[in-house]
């Protein structure tokens, strides 16, 4: 649907590791049409959508996330890795596939009843993603919808997040 998108985003092989296709959406950021675009599509996908606050996951997450809250006019929430903000926060640890990693977002954050939409760059194995639908709910969030620019479908990251409102603009079958 949204074809001409891909055509910005660069395909760098073998990283991080060999074997690995990363999808690099810094050229999408650097072309002024492809990034309005974006947030142009998610805009348009979101402002029908009842919600108050965007939740946006470190680091890229961040940026499509502040660019459409400020669109939108919603309160935008980071969520980042243990030990970066600043005042006392709520921590959510999650299974990688050798180990574990944590997120946190400020205790004060989300209240009962909010209306939330997660938004991150991209959508892989949903691990992360998953973590921070259970962190949201814990806190009384409710969670609206999953928003993402990229979703790399083989790796079946929607199969973590089942019964969710999920919402991607490219889509990457391998």
């Amino acid at each position: 649907m949204y074809e001409e998108l891909k055509k910005v985003i660069r395909e760098v092989p073998d990283f991080p590791k060999k074997g690995i296709l990363f999808y690099d959406i810094t050229t999408l950021l650097k072309d002024e049409n492809g990034f309005k675009k974006t947030i142009e599509i998610l805009k348009e996908w979101y402002e029908k959508k009842d919600f108050n606050k965007i939740v946006a996951i470190e680091s890229r997450g961040f940026i499509f996330g502040a660019a459409l809250s400020y669109a939108l006019g919603k309160s935008f929430i980071p969520v980042r890795k243990p030990g970066k903000l600043p005042a006392e926060t709520v921590k959510k640890e999650y299974s990688l596939e050798y180990g574990t990693d944590a997120i946190e977002i400020h205790r004060d954050a989300i209240e009962k009843g909010d209306k939330v939409i997660i938004i991150d760059d991209l959508l892989a194995t949903g691990g992360t993603a998953k973590a921070v639908v259970d962190l949201v709910e814990e806190m009384g969030g409710e969670i609206v919808s999953l928003g993402f620019v990229i979703e790399l479908t083989f790796l079946n990251g929607r199969e973590k997040l089942k019964e969710k409102d999920i919402f991607s603009i490219l889509k990457y079958d391998e």
